[in-house]
C-alpha cells in the first residue's frame, strides 16, 4: 500500500502521496491546467460579479455591495499571484507543489467566502421571504465550480462545502426566525434547495470523473511514448553499432578484392574473373548498404552535419555524371547531360548534394529498360534552381508518392524484384533536400517514364559576383 504525506498538518486539508517523478509531473499538469483555466475565465467572472453587484446596489444598499466588490477584487488578484506562480513553475520538486496547492485552498476559501457572504448578505436585506436572486447566484457559483474546477476533488469539495453551507443557512434562518406552516412557501424554498444540492452534487461528480479519465489516458499515452522512445534508441544504437561493426572488415574485404582486379599480385586466371568481379561488385553494394544505414541514424538521431558554401550546380552535375556513367553503361543505358557552368549557384554541402543527385542517376539508369536514356538538366525557376533527372524507364504512379520516400520503400517488394536496393537512397535524399530548405519531388507516369527534380535556392547575385571576383 502506497504512504501518503500530509503537506499542511496545521489545515489537515492537502494529503498528497509518496510521488516519484512522474507523479510530480502529472500534480504539475494538473496545477498549470487548473491555472489556466483560471486565467481564461477572469474576464466571465468579473462580468458576472460586476453584474451582481449592480444589481444589489440598485435595489438593496449600495454601500454593502460595494464592498464585497472590492472584496472581490482582492480575491481575483490573490488568484492571479497563485496563477502566475504556478505557469512559471518548471521544477519537479514536491515541496512546491505542496505550497502551491495550499495557496489555491487559501484562495479557494477566500473567493467562496466572499460570494457566499455577498448572498447571505442580500438575504437578509430581503427579509423573510422567498430569495430567488441569492439562492440562483450560489446555485450558479457552485454549477461553475463543478464545471471549471476539478482538477482536484479537495479543493472543489472546500468551495463546494462553503457553497452548501450558504444555499442551506439561507432557507433555514426564515425557517427557524418565522416557524411557517408547511404549506408555507419557505418550507417549499427549502425542500427546493435540498434537490437542488442533489443535482450540484451529481453534475460535481460526474465532471470530476470525467477529468480523471481523460487523465489516466494521458498517463497511458505517456508511458506508451517512453516505451517507444526507449525502443527508438536501441533501434537506433543497434544500427549504429551493427553498421560499424561491419564496415571495418568490409573496408578490408573490399579493398583486398580491389587489389587483387588491379592486376597488383598477379595476372588473374580467366576462370576466376568473372567471380572477382562478382564479389567486387557485391562488396561496393554492402558498403553501400551500411553507408545509407549509418546516414539514417544520424539523420533519425538529428546528428547529419553540413557544411553549407557557395557552389555551381552544373560542375557538380557533371562530376557526378562522368562518376556514374561506367554503372550506367554495364546497364546498359545512356547518360545525357548538357548543363553550362558558372551560371547555377546555390549555398549547400557539396558532398551532400552529390549524394542525392548520386541515388537519383542511380536509381534513374536501374529503373531504366535495356537500351533506355537517362537525361540530366539543370534550369532556373523563380529564384530556384532545378535539378531534372529524366528517364523513359517503368514509370512511378502518383498515388506512390508517399511510399517512394518511404524508408525501406519498394514499390516492389516481392522476392523476385529485378532491381536490388535498400529503400533509402530516396528518404535519405528527401532529408538532405528538406535540410537544405529545397523540395524533391517526381512527376511520371506508370510505364512511360519518370522526371525526379529537385528544387533549391539560387544564391544571391552579390554572392556570385564576389565568387568571381576572387577566382
Amino acid at each position: 500500500m502506497r504512504r501518503h504525506r500530509v503537506v499542511a498538518k496545521e489545515s489537515g486539508i492537502v494529503n498528497l502521496p509518496e510521488t516519484g517523478p512522474t507523479d510530480v509531473l502529472s500534480l504539475r499538469r494538473r496545477l498549470r491546467d487548473y491555472a489556466t483555466i483560471g486565467r481564461e475565465l477572469f474576464l466571465q467572472r468579473i462580468i458576472i460579479y460586476s453584474a451582481a453587484i449592480a444589481l444589489a446596489a440598485g435595489y438593496y444598499d449600495w454601500r454593502v455591495a460595494l464592498f464585497f466588490y472590492a472584496m472581490v477584487w482582492v480575491a481575483e488578484a490573490y488568484d492571479a499571484i497563485v496563477f502566475k506562480r504556478i505557469l512559471r513553475w518548471r521544477g519537479r520538486d514536491v515541496a512546491t507543489a505542496r505550497q502551491l496547492i495550499v495557496e489555491i485552498y487559501v484562495g479557494t476559501a477566500l473567493s467562496a467566502t466572499v460570494i457566499s457572504l455577498f448572498s447571505i448578505s442580500v438575504a437578509v436585506q430581503q427579509g423573510h421571504t422567498t430569495h430567488f436572486m441569492p439562492l440562483f447566484m450560489l446555485f450558479s457559483a457552485a454549477i461553475f465550480a463543478a464545471m471549471n474546477n476539478h482538477h482536484f476533488i479537495s479543493v472543489l469539495g472546500l468551495r463546494l462545502v462553503i457553497y452548501v453551507a450558504a444555499l442551506l443557512f439561507i432557507p433555514i434562518r426564515d425557517l427557524v426566525a418565522v416557524q411557517p406552516p408547511m404549506s408555507s412557501e419557505l418550507w417549499l424554498q427549502f425542500l427546493t434547495v435540498l434537490f437542488v444540492l442533489i443535482f450540484i452534487m451529481e453534475c460535481a461528480r460526474n465532471f470530476i470523473a470525467g477529468y480523471m479519465r481523460n487523465l489516466r489516458h494521458i498517463k497511458e499515452l505517456e508511458q506508451e511514448h517512453e516505451q517507444t522512445k526507449v525502443a527508438y534508441k536501441a533501434k537506433s544504437e543497434f544500427l549504429a553499432t551493427v553498421s560499424h561493426e561491419l564496415r571495418t572488415p568490409l573496408t578490408s574485404i573490399k579493398g583486398s578484392l580491389d587489389l587483387i582486379n588491379s592486376g597488383v599480385m598477379g595476372p588473374i586466371p580467366d576462370k576466376m574473373k568473372m567471380t572477382l568481379d562478382l564479389a567486387r561488385r557485391n562488396s561496393g553494394r554492402l558498403a553501400d548498404l551500411i553507408n545509407d544505414l549509418l546516414d539514417l541514424q544520424r539523420a533519425d538521431a538529428g546528428r547529419m552535419e553540413f557544411n553549407l558554401e557557395l557552389c555551381d550546380l552544373g560542375v557538380l552535375m557533371k562530376e557526378s555524371v562522368a562518376r556514374m556513367r561506367p554503372i550506367a553503361e554495364e546497364l546498359k543505358v545512356t547518360l545525357t547531360c548538357d548543363v553550362p557552368e558558372a551560371r547555377f549557384w546555390t549555398r549547400a554541402d557539396r558532398k551532400r548534394i552529390d549524394q542525392v543527385i548520386t541515388n537519383l542517376l542511380s536509381n534513374a539508369a536501374k529503373f531504366s529498360n535495356s537500351g533506355g536514356e537517362v537525361r540530366v538538366s539543370v534550369e532556373d525557376r523563380d529564384g530556384m534552381v532545378r535539378i531534372l533527372v529524366a528517364d523513359d524507364g517503368i514509370g512511378l504512379p502518383r498515388e506512390a508518392h508517399d511510399r517512394v520516400f518511404e524508408e525501406f520503400s519498394q514499390l516492389d517488394s516481392s522476392d523476385q524484384r529485378k532491381i536490388g536496393g535498400t529503400g533509402l537512397g530516396l528518404n535519405i535524399s528527401k532529408r538532405i533536400v528538406e535540410a537544405h530548405g529545397g523540395v524533391i519531388d517526381y512527376e511520371g507516369e506508370l510505364g512511360v517514364g519518370t522526371t525526379f527534380f529537385v528544387d533549391l535556392e539560387a544564391a544571391a547575385p552579390t554572392d556570385r559576383s564576389q565568387t568571381s571576383q576572387a577566382a
